[in-house]
């Protein structure tokens, strides 16, 4: 069963209309029993770090989601869906993420115009499975005031003022700094590689 987690925010209409439009069958989840029962997660998120921590710990769903990315179930996070995946943020100071990866979001520098809004090109790395079968540098659509530095588990990064990963992808885990579901058929293409891994 793939689930989506539903924590109280996110874009959820327009991700769950994305698994309906290519024929996935999925159901929304709001406990931990639910986190058990999947066999692919989906964590969308918009909105603020530290209403999302606070959310899942509120949820106590903190622990389940960790053990079941643990045991390897395939789990793809969403715009801060990915930022949760690193130990804090700038935006929220004193708030923990879910620590699987080292390193803080953070703000784009004052120079640049936020949110940044609108389509990105990103440059893919070599063998990331999430972006098999699209052009070399697709466009997506970003919504976002903070980033991801790039590391190991960098896919693709995108560049905007500074770069930062736009694609995590490492063994089970994977998470995107865009919205495929807005991206249009690249978007389903990334979302139907999700799935069929």
């Amino acid at each position: 069963m793939i689930a989506i987690f539903d924590y109280g925010a996110g874009n959820l209409r327009s991700v769950e209309n994305t698994l309906a439009e290519i024929g996935a069958e999925y159901e929304l989840v709001r406990d931990a029993d639910g986190l058990r029962r999947a066999t692919k997660i989906i964590l969308p998120g918009v909105g603020h770090f530290g209403q999302m921590m606070r959310a899942l710990d509120g949820m106590q769903v903190r622990d389940a989601l960790l053990d079941r990315i643990r045991a390897g179930v395939p789990f793809l996070g969403i715009c801060l869906g990915l930022q949760a995946l690193f130990e804090s943020s700038e935006e929220a100071p004193g708030e923990r993420g879910l620590g699987m990866f080292t390193g803080q979001i953070r703000r784009f520098p004052a120079t640049a115009r936020v949110p940044h809004m609108g389509w990105n090109e990103i440059e893919p790395r070599k063998g990331a499975r999430l972006l098999t079968n699209l052009a070399p540098h697709p466009y997506l659509y970003f919504a976002h005031s903070y980033y991801a530095p790039l590391t190991d588990a960098t896919a693709a990064a995108c560049q905007y003022n500074v770069p930062y990963t736009a694609v995590l992808e490492t063994k089970n885990i994977f998470g995107v700094q865009f919205h495929p579901e807005k991206s249009g058929p690249i978007g389903l293409k990334i979302v139907r590689n999700f799935i069929e891994l």
